[in-house]
């Protein structure tokens, strides 16, 4: 490793791992469980949307989520404006 141009190369091959378990992995781990999290919405959760609003879903289909929101009013959202789950729906 006396060759300062192999040193180099793998100086950038080490900090491209690095980059990689710090910030690649753990982004593609959260998306994984905010699909997984979309994917398991239920009639009856309690969910809060990206923009903030708090409500219940109310029916879904493939791509959208009907919200019902406290006054009563249905809002309908897509299934990737969901940013959490409050509380399950009750079985």
């Amino acid at each position: 490793m006396d060759n300062p141009v192999m040193q180099s190369f793998f100086m950038l091959i080490l900090m491209l791992v690095i980059f990689y378990f710090l910030l690649i992995r753990p982004q593609q781990k959260r998306q994984r469980a905010i699909q997984e999290m979309q994917a398991s919405l239920q009639k009856g959760d309690k969910v809060v949307t990206i923009g903030g609003l708090h409500g219940t879903v109310d029916s879904l289909d493939e791509g959208t989520v009907v919200i019902r929101c406290g006054d009563g009013s249905r809002l309908t959202y897509d299934r990737s404006a969901i940013r959490e789950v409050l509380e399950k729906a009750s079985k």
